[in-house]
């Protein structure tokens, strides 16, 4: 397949305009990937003071939807949604993420069943810093179990 770094992030996650958060897929094969989030003025959560650090956690869930797509896309797949159950534990020592910050997001998948269900162990860095943690529990159903509609 193409370097996904040659790809738009646009293809690999079902995010549009605004929401579509990460700025590009640095690296993606069978288990993790590696992408980044540039901090923008006009980011859709930056407030007075920056984006909050809670956001990484949408930044991490993004990432792993960057690889489930970037999976589908393997197998001639159109990328699709998925949900983000939670997390037991996020551990953030940022508080907030400022305009000209670049993170580096990281998730590396610990588990994964024939139902969709799977787990992912994720990390944000800032400066070669990790920043935060988590592992998500994500779930990503097949097409004829959940319709979304867009209208």
């Amino acid at each position: 397949m193409t370097d996904p770094s040659r790809i738009p992030v646009t293809e690999l996650v079902v995010h549009a305009g605004r929401m579509c958060l990460l700025s590009r897929v640095l690296t993606c094969d069978g288990d993790s990937v590696l992408a980044e989030v540039d901090i923008r003025a006009d980011d859709l959560f930056h407030g007075d003071d920056g984006v909050g650090g809670w956001v990484g956690l949408e930044y991490m869930a993004q990432a792993v939807a960057a690889w489930a797509g970037w999976q589908a896309r393997g197998v001639g797949e159109t990328p699709r949604i998925g949900f983000l159950l939670g997390t037991r534990r996020y551990e953030c020592r940022c508080p907030r993420f400022l305009a000209g910050d670049t993170l580096q997001v990281t998730a590396t998948r610990i588990f994964q069943s024939d139902n969709g269900l799977g787990q992912f162990e994720c990390a944000l860095q800032l400066r070669g810093d990790t920043v935060a943690t988590a592992t998500l529990t994500v779930y990503g159903p097949d097409e004829d179990t959940v319709a979304v509609r867009a209208d």
